[in-house]
Parts: structure tokens; sequence; C-alpha cells
């Protein structure tokens, strides 16, 4: 009887007339969406009258697609999907699973360090790097506010706007150099995160992903506005590029080029940045880690898991929050000095809030907390955009089915486990005089 009871859960027979039910019903759906969207067409004709005319075969094929994916979707359910039970691997294959889980990093660390070898000639693929690694370190630089501490922030790309103005306004009136402004643009970034902090202090969920929404808003208008010290929509120009320690890239004899003796190429200054946003992106990671292994680290996840339970446990959840605002957006800050830095030019149209939703998708995409799924993520959906450059319009369309497929089998992430920050080596026992039952 067990044996029958237990094969009874483990397998689960295919529903035809739920599948069929399902895909109908989604079919339905988008024959409703899409008849107005693709089914018909208007344009403004020559003489002014508005003209229409019929789509209905494409409207057919797309309501056809969504039910054969429909179907498609809920047969790899039944057959990929949980059930109720645990799927045990061999000992081999999980060995083999761990061994590539530990290899994956040294070897992504690597080639990350060669690509600039390997790929020197190709000018696309460098800049698709610098592109991505910039991602990155946004990505771990939002995974502090949103994966560690739980607090959802619509509004990030406003610190790396105000990283990217602090450094151009400095080096273009003062004359500073960018290593001088990096730290400066950091610093003003982690200032706008306390005080993006203080009014969302009692907010969280919905709310507070409102306020910060608005507050990623209210900077670009800023910057838009006032033109006297942003430029407003001409953007600031000229920005100086980033010399190597004093030492400029240039093809002139005070250039890096010249005192090495060897020949000059405007690959070195591509080749420099990338290696630049890799060390900045490397100290965002390295920071990352150890601050989840101090005490506040063990808060923001303690936030972000129970709130109520945090303040019981007596944890000052202000300066909980505050912090995770203002390391979170100092490190969205330097990579704005960065953006600035590398661009030469800069305006508001940068900042956003498509930006900060990318920067969100990888974080949750990645998995939130884990610094390798992030990683993973940035590159996906970053070089996603590229790989499909070639569909034009139907890119957008790709890019968002894989996405939803995605979220339907890794719901959590593509890496949604996570090493605990602290745990028990072994398990031990607990002493009798504790327990006031009397039993260990």
């Amino acid at each position: 009887m067990a044996t029958a009871s237990t094969s009874s859960k483990i397998t689960r027979g295919l529903d035809v007339a739920f599948i069929f039910k399902k895909a109908v019903i989604s079919a339905l759906v988008a024959l409703v969406l899409f008849s107005l969207m693709i089914g018909v067409r208007t344009e403004a004709g020559s003489d002014g009258q508005l003209t229409y005319w019929t789509r209905f075969g494409d409207l057919a094929a797309m309501v056809a697609t969504v039910f054969g994916g429909s179907i498609l979707i809920e047969l790899l359910r039944a057959w990929w999907g949980p059930v109720e039970t645990v799927r045990v691997m061999p000992p081999s294959a999980t060995r083999a699973l761990s061994f590539a889980g530990r290899a994956l990093v040294p070897v992504l660390l690597i080639f990350a360090f060669l690509v600039p070898v390997i790929f020197y000639n190709e000018r696309y693929i460098l800049d698709l790097g610098i592109l991505v690694l910039t991602y990155v370190m946004l990505g771990w630089g939002l995974n502090i506010v949103v994966g560690l501490a739980g607090l959802l922030d619509l509004g990030y790309v406003a610190f790396y706007a105000v990283g990217a103005y602090s450094y151009a306004l400095l080096a273009t009136t003062f004359g500073w150099s960018f290593w001088m402004c990096l730290p400066l643009a950091g610093i003003l970034a982690a200032f706008f995160g306390i005080l993006l902090g203080f009014p969302v202090l009692r907010l969280r969920g919905d709310y507070l992903a409102i306020v910060t929404l608005a507050f990623g808003e209210i900077i670009r208008l800023v910057l838009l506005n006032w033109q006297s010290l942003t430029g407003g929509p001409n953007g600031i120009s000229g920005i100086p590029r980033p010399t190597m320690f004093g030492i400029p890239l240039t093809p002139g004899d005070d250039g890096l080029a010249a005192m090495l003796g060897i020949e000059f190429s405007p690959t070195h200054r591509i080749v420099f940045l990338f290696y630049l946003i890799l060390v900045l992106a490397l100290i965002t990671n390295w920071a990352t880690i150890r601050l989840r292994r101090l005490p506040i680290g063990r808060a923001w996840e303690a936030l972000r898991e129970d709130e109520v339970a945090c303040r019981a446990l007596g944890i000052n959840t202000t300066t909980t929050k505050l912090t995770a605002f203002a390391i979170g957006a100092m490190f969205g800050g330097f990579a704005g000095a960065f953006f600035a830095t590398r661009q030469g030019f800069i305006s508001p149209e940068s900042f956003t809030f498509h930006e900060s939703a990318l920067v969100l998708a990888i974080v949750v995409l990645g998995g939130m907390g884990s610094q390798l799924g992030v990683a993973l993520a940035a590159v996906a959906l970053i070089g996603g955009f590229e790989l499909f450059r070639g569909l034009e319009h139907f890119r957008m369309l790709v890019f968002g089915m894989a996405m939803v497929l995605l979220m339907i089998w890794r719901p959590r992430g593509l890496i949604g486990h996570r090493a605990p920050t602290v745990y028990l080596e072994r398990n031990q026992a607990i002493s009798s005089d504790l327990v006031k039952e009397g039993a260990g």
C-alpha cells in the first residue's frame, strides 16, 4: 500500500482537459489584447483622413502561437515541473556539479582578465565587455539594497546620475582628475542615498517602490531643468578622459605609449577602461562579500526576512536601512563616474527609468543576494540584447518570452540558492540545564 501511495504521488498523469482549457483561455486573452494592436492598423492619409487596414492573418498567427505555447509550457511542466517528491541525484553527478560550481568563478575571472588579450583587435567586443561590466557593478551595488536588505528600489538610476554628474562638473569646472573625483562621486551619491533613506524608513513593499521611483524621476527632472548647472537637455560635453595615475593615454610625447617606447593605438585607452571597470567591479564584489560577514550584513539579511523580528532582536532598523541605501548608492556613484569618463558626454536621457528597471531585472533574474547570479544575469541580459539585435523589433518579444520562461522554471533566479552567512559546521547538543523539560 505504501509503495502504491508513494508512486501515485510521484507520477502525475496528463490532464488533457485542463491543458486544453488553459490554452483556449490564453488564446482568447491574446485575441482580445492583440486585436487592436496587430489585427487593425491605422494611419493618417495624405488628405488628413484616418485610414485603416486589417491584418487578420498576423493576428491569427499570434493567437495560434500563444495557444501552442501554452500547451507546450504545460507539457514541460508536467514532465519537468516540481512534484510531491525530492529527486535524488547520483553521488557522482552531485560531486561533478559541486566541482563545476566551485570552478566556475575562477574560470570566469580568468576569462575576464584575458578578454582584452584575446579580442584586442575587436573593438565591438571590448566595448560590449565594458558595458557588461558596468551593469555587473550596478547590479552588485543594487543587490545590497534589494538582495541583502530586501528594500525594493526602483530609483537606483538616481545615484548613477549623481555620480556621473558629480565627476563631470568637478572635472570640467575645477580641472580635477578622475582619481580625485571618483571618491567624491561615491560620497555624494551615498549622501543622496541617505536623503532617500530618511523618507522611506516607515515604508515597505509597493509604497517603498513608488517613493524610490519618484526619487529617481525627481533627480532626472532636476538635471533636465537646472540648465545653469547641468546644461539641461544639452548635457555636459568635453568630460576629461581618465589617466593612468597622471599619465595620459594620448599620442603625444607625454603619453603612455611614448614613455613605454611603443606605437600608439586608440585601443590602449579601451583596454585601460576595460581593466578599470573590471577592478571597480571586483572591489564592489569584495566589499559586498566582506560586509555580508559583518554584523551589519547579518542585520540586512534579518531585515529582509522579517522586519518585526528584526526589531524584536534589538536591531536598529533605522541605521540598517540607511547604511544599505548609502553603501548601495556609493557603488552606483562610482559606476556613474566611470560612465561619464568613458562616454565623455552625459545628458539626462542616459538616466531614465529604463536603466533602473534593467538593473533591477539583473538582480532579480540572477537571484537576489547571489553575487555570481547577478554577474551571469548581466551577461545574459546585456549580451542577449546584442545577440538578438538582428531581429529588430522582434528581439524584445523573444527577450520577454525568455524572461517569462526563466521565471516559470527558476522563480528564485538563475542561482536561487546561496550559502548562509553564519552556519554551524557541526551539530551541537543543547545542555539539559538550558532546557526547561530537563532533556538535552
